[in-house]
């Protein structure tokens, strides 16, 4: 994938912008540098789906740099699903649209199923019977990330429990766009095919449900699943107290500002750490197979992360650590040189007044919130394996699973601060007694 170049120059006077509203500047330093040169890197492989070449590309490329940096690297191999699809479209009357096959997918064949199509509400009732039917499911509008979520599955478990032989959901979000959505990669979540259609292509389908028309869905393709790995950096200088901190590097798409700054503030501190740190073992563990619902951190656990006993803190960086916020009206739709609030930064009780002081005047994180409260993503993984003081970031921002996630999303200064507020936490944290 090209960067283009007129993008290069929009991201390099950004990285001059003061955060906006923050009322700091990221402070210019070589590694402030380094952060956007990876973010470039980063979005240059392309689609990073667990297992592509994107992905198994962008994990050689991290696992080198810990390599270069000092770290002993292991990977951990795995397997993750996968799908091409040859064909996956909508057809009714005239019209036909493109889908996206839901993972784990369950194709049609290359005929497709056919039936009349009736709308579910978010809330799963049917305008008409759903017997044979095709279910358009009308999901209610959000910043969407997962499959999981009760309000995009149980709509879609309604319409197979009332008869539908296939189901079509629209994404209502804030682009328009299609909204991929994290599945479980272990098995199919629904009772036969599913796929997603963005709302800007649903309306002349919603039109035709309401008059029962005759619809064909077709997902036909290949898939099953491929080789993926995690991997883990360590230095171990025989301390008995581990700092581990790790991010995903996986996504349905591009995923730019998704995982771009998670990933550059991950490698900015896998640099920093084993001068900064010399009294701690370091463990800096990259995962695939994040939306296959953290199928990849759930492997690591099992197998590359150290133990919860001897771990002094774990932080986790995951989506949407510094993506750029946008202007958004009626046909005016434009980015700002500032950063999505849609940021969270969830922490140990006992933490919450160092976050505070930490993260002062970063928009989002300047509100850290309890994980006894709240935690999502891969930082629920990390408390259930008993890790303890703990910390992660987790957001959606509004290009979130969306195929236009791509380096105009990216806030470089926001990023940079980000990454240097990470060091002055692990930092504080290591030199407290525990």
């Amino acid at each position: 994938m090209m960067i283009d170049s007129s993008r290069r120059s929009f991201l390099g006077a950004g990285a001059l912008l003061p955060l906006a509203g923050a009322g700091v500047r990221a402070a210019a330093s070589p590694a402030s540098g380094a952060i956007e040169a990876d973010l470039l890197r980063y979005v240059g492989f392309g689609n990073k789906r667990a297992g592509g070449p994107g992905d198994m590309a962008c994990g050689a490329w991290l696992a080198d740099e810990l390599k270069r940096a000092g770290y002993a690297v292991e990977r951990q191999n795995f397997a993750a699903p996968w799908f091409d699809a040859a064909v996956a479209e909508l057809m009714c009357g005239d019209r036909t649209a493109p889908v996206y096959p839901q993972p784990v997918v369950i194709p049609t064949g290359p005929g497709g199923v056919s039936g009349p199509l009736v709308r579910v509400d978010p809330r799963g009732r049917a305008a008409a019977a759903l017997h044979g039917a095709i279910a358009l499911v009308d999901l209610p509008h959000a910043r969407w990330s997962s499959m999981l979520a009760k309000a995009a599955r149980g709509p879609i478990e309604a319409a197979f429990a009332g008869g539908a032989k296939a189901a079509v959901a629209i994404t209502n979000g804030p682009t328009g766009k299609l909204i991929a959505l994290n599945a479980d990669g272990r098995k199919p979540m629904f009772a036969g095919p599913v796929a997603l259609i963005a709302p800007e292509d649903a309306d002349p389908f919603l039109a035709a449900a309401m008059q029962g028309g005759e619809a064909r869905l077709t997902i036909d393709g290949q898939g099953g699943t491929r080789p993926a790995f995690n991997f883990v950096g360590r230095i171990d200088r025989g301390k008995g107290r581990w700092l581990a901190i790790s991010t995903p590097r996986s996504g349905w798409f591009g995923c730019a500002a998704e995982r771009g700054p998670g990933v550059a503030a991950w490698l900015d501190l896998a640099r920093w750490a084993p001068k900064a740190l010399p009294d701690h073992d370091l463990a800096l563990i990259c995962n695939t197979g994040h939306e296959y619902e953290y199928l990849g951190a759930a492997e690591a656990m099992k197998q590359i992360a150290p133990p919860p006993a001897v771990t002094r803190f774990w932080l986790h960086i995951g989506a949407n650590v510094a993506a750029r916020d946008w202007h958004d009206l009626p046909g005016y739709l434009t980015p700002l040189p500032s950063v999505d609030s849609q940021r969270f930064l969830s922490i140990s009780p006992a933490l919450l007044p160092l976050a505070r002081a930490v993260f002062a005047g970063q928009i989002g994180y300047e509100a850290p919130v309890s994980s006894e409260i709240l935690s999502a993503g891969e930082l629920d993984e990390v408390i259930k394996a008993g890790y303890a003081p703990a910390a992660g970031v987790f957001g959606i921002h509004r290009y979130h699973h969306v195929a236009d996630d791509d380096e105009r999303c990216l806030d470089v200064p926001a990023t940079i601060a980000a990454a240097q507020g990470f060091r002055r936490l692990v930092e504080a944290v290591a030199g407290t007694p525990g």
